[in-house]
């Protein structure tokens, strides 16, 4: 079983940057997509990126698309989102996620994702 615990939200100013993180224990992420997922008050829970289990491959959602990137660290067990020039439509409760895989592979999954973390606020301003 595998829990994952973000962290790096917060209140920032339209035009600004975050860098979330999400850390895994209890288990490992390697040969695990890994993905963000998010959801803005009144709204349905929404894809934002996804990486390979082998971190050679993202998938962006065309909202954020050229202004963030998401990346990993196997070794810390960790993956990351980073975002910048926030806008208040950025606002919502950012989730990641994992997927079992026996393998390491390109896939960039959008759905099914096995493990949750909580979930951390980001409060863009305008």
């Amino acid at each position: 079983q595998v829990q994952l615990a973000e962290s790096g939200g917060g209140l920032v100013q339209a035009g600004g940057s975050l860098r979330l993180s999400c850390v895994a224990s209890g288990g490992t992420v390697k040969r695990k997509p890994l993905a963000w997922f998010r959801q803005a008050p009144g709204k349905a829970r929404e894809f934002v990126a996804a990486i390979s289990s082998n971190g050679e491959i993202t998938l962006l959602a065309d909202s954020v698309n050229g202004r963030s990137t998401i990346s990993r660290d196997d070794a810390k067990n960790t993956g990351y989102l980073e975002m910048h020039s926030l806008k208040p439509e950025d606002t919502g409760v950012y989730y990641c996620a994992a997927k079992y895989s026996a393998i390491y592979s390109n896939d960039v999954p959008r759905t099914n994702y096995d493990w949750w973390g909580q979930g951390t606020q980001v409060t863009v301003s305008s």
